[in-house]
Order: structure tokens, then C-alpha cells, then sequence
């Protein structure tokens, strides 16, 4: 890689999961949280309150972004950061169309003569 190509690149990725059993993804949050011996105990307590109160808090703790890059090659995570809220998700609503920049762009393209 030259000096002048870039060597940082930010890849950004949105999920939405549908939440299916919340006491089983509570549950092994707890249980996370209670194995993490590296955790202080005031932090630990902040974050058993979190998870027991919020679904999103339990699935926050599971998720680490970290694990996503460690086995490709070539790369190094240099920063990292994710958060988890609830949000109106409609499967039929434009707004969350995925591929809509593709069906633009192909519309946009002129037809060959």
C-alpha cells in the first residue's frame, strides 16, 4: 500500500433483530456479565440494573463488534463503537427499503441502443 492510498477505512453496519425470547437473551447477558472476572463490582451492578431493565442493554453486552474483524486478514480494529436501542421497524415501509439505492441507480441508467 503507497503512502497515498488510504489506510484507515470505517465500515458501518445496521442490523435490526427481532427480539424473540427476551428473558432467554436477559438471561445470558446475566450471565456474561456474572464470568467477567476483569468486570469491578460497581460497573458489574450498573450493568445487571441495565440488562434486567432494557432488552436492548442485554443484546449491547452480547454484541461486540470486535468479534466481527479479528479473524480477517490484513486488518487491525483501531476503534471501535456500537450502542442497541428499540425502534418501529415495518418490513413494508420504503424507509427501510435496503436496496433502494440500487433500483434507483439502475433506473437512472439509460437503455442501450
Amino acid at each position: 500500500m503507497s503512502d497515498t492510498e488510504a489506510r484507515y477505512v470505517r465500515l458501518q453496519v445496521e442490523l435490526v433483530l427481532e427480539i424473540s425470547d427476551a428473558g432467554e437473551l436477559s438471561s445470558a447477558a446475566l450471565d456474561g456479565i456474572a464470568g467477567d472476572d476483569s468486570m469491578p463490582d460497581e460497573e458489574r451492578a450498573q450493568a445487571e440494573m441495565a440488562v434486567r431493565q432494557d432488552e436492548s442493554e442485554a443484546l449491547a453486552y452480547l454484541v461486540d463488534p470486535f468479534d466481527l474483524v479479528t479473524t480477517v486478514p490484513g486488518v487491525e480494529l483501531i476503534q471501535a463503537s456500537w450502542s442497541c436501542s428499540h425502534t418501529e421497524y415495518d418490513p413494508d415501509s420504503d424507509e427501510w427499503d435496503l436496496y433502494e439505492d440500487d433500483e434507483t441507480a439502475a433506473e437512472e441508467e439509460p437503455d442501450e441502443v
